[in-house]
């Protein structure tokens, strides 16, 4: 289940408990007349089933209650009711299925983000990686694999090529350009000093590397 609180203005609070009260996969209506301070208005709160969740968001935003007021969900660990057994029991499809887009966007917004963390992470797995590759070591590209950061701009990509948001797209695409451009230039001075202190040598890249030869000479195979 998932809490929702609301803040409406008074103008509006019929509405939308109406709109509560006939979306089926919800439970525990609350109203608070006059309890929102900042922005004023009504508080207003129940429980959605989490497969019943992403369609009533989409309808509050449709009264335009995030510009108004503020829409808050949040998930719960136990809940022990009738109804909402009830609820979930009503809602269309399976919880465990239910995808809240809202909840998936602002998640990938934040893990898009071109920050120094992000370049960071992403530098050491390539340091990581070009260490793997050098001394053919696949628990070294696992790791490097496990450190980077890079799977927050894909989702990113592909949530918003689902919700159809160019500019989620255009910052992801930046994270993933950017970040790794700065990350190969940062393992390029990497290998430079370890090639200086004798750890990386001519031998090592020549050498026959049957664990990581599908990142030293990739194939389909690779691809695949």
């Amino acid at each position: 289940m998932l809490h929702l609180r609301l803040i409406v203005p008074t103008d509006t609070t019929d509405e939308v408990v109406t709109l509560l009260e006939t979306t089926v996969g919800t439970a525990h209506l609350v109203v608070l007349p006059g309890a929102a301070r900042s922005p004023a208005g009504d508080v207003v709160m129940c429980d959605v089933a989490r497969e019943a969740g992403d369609e009533l968001i989409r309808d509050l935003r449709g009264l335009g209650l995030e510009k108004s007021g503020s829409i808050t969900m949040e998930n719960m660990e136990l809940t022990l009711s009738d109804h909402a057994d009830r609820a979930e029991d009503e809602a269309p499809g399976d919880g465990a299925d239910a995808v809240l887009w809202e909840e998936l966007t602002e998640a990938t917004h934040e893990e898009s983000t071109f920050s120094v963390t992000y370049v960071s992470f992403l530098a050491l797995a390539t340091m990581l990686a070009a260490c793997g590759v050098m001394l053919d070591n696949a628990v070294l590209i696992v790791g490097a694999m496990a450190v980077g950061p890079e799977f927050g701009p894909l989702a990113g990509i592909s949530t918003a090529i689902v919700q159809r948001a160019p500019r989620l797209v255009a910052r992801s695409l930046w994270a993933l350009i950017g970040g790794f451009a700065l990350a190969m230039i940062v393992t390029a001075g990497f290998a430079w000093l370890m090639d200086a202190f004798g750890l990386f040598t001519h031998d090592m890249i020549d050498k026959p590397r049957p664990n990581t030869g599908f990142i030293w000479h990739p194939d389909w195979m690779s691809f695949v």
